[in-house]
């Protein structure tokens, strides 16, 4: 396992059930770093334990007055601190190591997920918990992971120092090895309140963190009405929030730390002044009781690992809980990728709603709930949020294609499409047939403005395939963001193009030519258009009208917006009392045409 291995070809299938779970999961991925790591651990802690041994064995050598066993208590404390400075060198390393590449595969099964579940993954999930497991809860875990096999190293390390202690003198040994178990557990008992606090610490830092990143994105929104000032109150008060659970936190972590060091005082206390009681006696020599008390000394260090596992758990905890929420969850599939790769073509067809949409056509979907239009786009596509019949592609179930094949047959444009940042070039660089260019595609979405505006906000920029896009394209406007991203739609060339909303934001002019320039780009391919507006209706070769979730009309535009009053509801925006009135003038329509046909009888 080597830093330079990242990313993994395969980061595995992790053990989502729980966050303890999935920490094991990760520390059982990586025991060849940990065993690396431990081994480091121990010549390190076990040449820093060492020293005391030397130090009391070099100062009995000069109360013997002995040479040679003066030189050889130097010789061996060279080696000891030798080992000391090259264990604790390839000990970080180790760790550090164990540390990314923990992190790295935590943010790669993110990654994995993400593109998985694709627009389901914000719909069952808050984005900003998104965000805030795949930025600051990975390092939490990577922490933990980490820190395992240091502190095993630590503890046994401290094992073979008392028992050599217990060999080396029995008397003083007995009371460092009776002494540090009870300094190692004393802390248990605060750690379970040290864990709630800080478990809502971390649950009021992830609120603030979903509230900072919906802010962000709607900061347009809320300039246009006005909205700073609440947003920021409330911004304001999660912050104190998240400051006043730090306070809680940090003050039970520092109790923690200070019985930490008052205890191994007490400890050392205890050993001296025994010590000396015994040196007075003579059962001990004073190299002797020198090794004790350096030992007692040197074992604080080793003893605080015991805190930071404590810590490491506390706050990784719920960072690997939230990991695992986001990590268990799977696409609403029945038979995903029993069959062989390939691109089926044909009509598209939804069991669930009965919807149709014949081959090389541009049908266009009429729903007035704009949620349920969502859900349908998505079952369209192959990756439903809830259970049910897969849609059909030419007889064959998507769900059953693998998913890379399935999202090639079938592109499903979101109503709210997402502009990456980069240059304009990046943004159109995208899995595509090749058949449709670049230029072609942002003629057909009406670009023109957009490639102007992205030369002028660009200094020393004259190419606008060059033009730099600022995240999420704030820099842009609704509908020059919409247009951007069908034209990147338009030059994927996907047998199935189902759109979402595609002009929404669109005046009624561009709308008009958007409309031809789709209906050309996309002759003989598969085109779903979902929208409300009369101008794309008219120009599609069939329209359906899709009422509680069944297909309740179909035949093209003009003929439905005047025999069907729940199309016309939905396309004209029609009032309650307008549609009645206009129900009325139908019904009188149908009897004059009957009086006809009878006086024509």
């Amino acid at each position: 396992m080597q830093i330079q291995d990242l990313p993994y070809p395969d980061p595995g299938v992790p053990d989502a059930r729980s966050g303890p779970r999935f920490l094991w999961w990760l520390g059982r991925n990586q025991l060849r770093g940990q065993f690396r790591s431990l081994a480091w651990g121990l010549l390190h802690f076990v040449s820093v334990s060492a020293l005391p041994f030397c130090v009391g064995f070099a100062v009995q050598a000069v109360i013997d007055r002995s040479g040679s066993r003066l030189a050889l208590a130097g010789g061996l404390m060279a080696l000891a601190c030798a080992g000391n400075a090259i264990g604790d060198t390839f000990l970080h390393r180790a760790a550090v190591t164990n540390w990314i590449t923990a992190a790295a595969r935590v943010q790669q099964l993110l990654a994995r997920k993400a593109a998985l579940l694709g627009s389901a993954l914000t719909r069952r999930v808050a984005a900003g918990e998104v965000v805030a497991v795949s930025t600051g809860d990975v390092e939490k875990i990577g922490w933990f992971v980490e820190a395992v096999s240091r502190f095993t190293a630590a503890a046994v390390s401290i094992v073979l120092v008392c028992v050599g202690l217990v060999v080396y003198q029995p008397a003083l040994g007995v009371v460092v090895a009776v002494g540090l178990p009870v300094l190692a557990v004393a802390v248990l008992p605060l750690l379970p309140r040290a864990t709630r606090r800080a478990d809502f610490q971390r649950e009021k830092a992830g609120r603030a963190t979903e509230l900072a990143s919906d802010t962000v994105a709607g900061l347009r929104v809320l300039r246009g009405i006005g909205g700073e000032e609440l947003f920021l109150d409330r911004y304001r008060r999660a912050s104190q929030e998240v400051r006043h659970a730090a306070v809680r936190s940090a003050r039970m972590w520092s109790l923690i730390s200070a019985i930490q060091v008052l205890l191994p005082g007490l400890l050392l206390i205890a050993v001296v002044w025994y010590g000396v009681h015994l040196a007075r006696q003579g059962r001990i020599t004073v190299g002797e009781l020198v090794t004790v008390y350096s030992s007692v000394m040197i074992l604080t260090y080793p003893l605080r690992h015991f805190e930071e596992i404590a810590m490491a758990y506390s706050f990784s905890r719920p960072s690997a809980r939230r990991a695992a929420r986001v990590l268990s969850l799977e696409r609403v599939t029945s038979a995903e990728g029993s069959r062989e790769a390939g691109l089926p073509s044909g009509d598209l067809y939804d069991p669930a709603s009965g919807l149709l949409a014949p081959a090389g056509r541009l049908t266009a979907v009429v729903c007035g709930d704009p949620d349920a239009a969502g859900r349908l786009a998505e079952r369209l596509g192959g990756h439903p949020t809830e259970a049910g019949a897969s849609a059909l592609l030419g007889g064959v179930p998507l769900d059953e294609l693998p998913l890379d094949s399935a999202r090639t047959a079938v592109l499903v444009q979101d109503k709210d499409p997402v502009l990456l940042s980069g240059s304009l070039r990046e943004l159109l660089d995208v899995p595509a047939s090749g058949d449709v260019g670049a230029e072609e595609a942002l003629a057909a979405a009406q670009c023109g403005d957009v490639l102007m505006a992205l030369v002028q906000g660009s200094l020393d920029t004259e190419d606008p395939m060059d033009a730099r896009i600022t995240e999420r394209g704030r820099s842009l406007s609704g509908g020059q963001r919409q247009r951007l991203a069908l034209a990147r739609s338009l030059i994927t060339d996907p047998e199935v193009l189902v759109l979402d909303e595609p002009t929404s934001a669109v005046d009624s002019h561009t709308e008009a030519r958007i409309a031809e320039g789709v209906r050309s780009l996309r002759t003989g391919r598969t085109t779903v258009v979902f929208t409300s507006s009369p101008l794309l209706l008219d120009r599609a070769d069939r329209v359906v009208l899709v009422h509680e979730g069944e297909v309740a009309a179909v035949g093209v535009h003009r003929e439905l917006v005047h025999k069907e009053p729940r199309y016309r509801a939905v396309v004209t925006r029609e009032t309650e009392d307008e549609a009645a009135l206009n129900g009325a003038l139908d019904k009188l329509d149908e009897l004059d045409e009957l009086d006809e046909i009878e006086e024509t009888a």
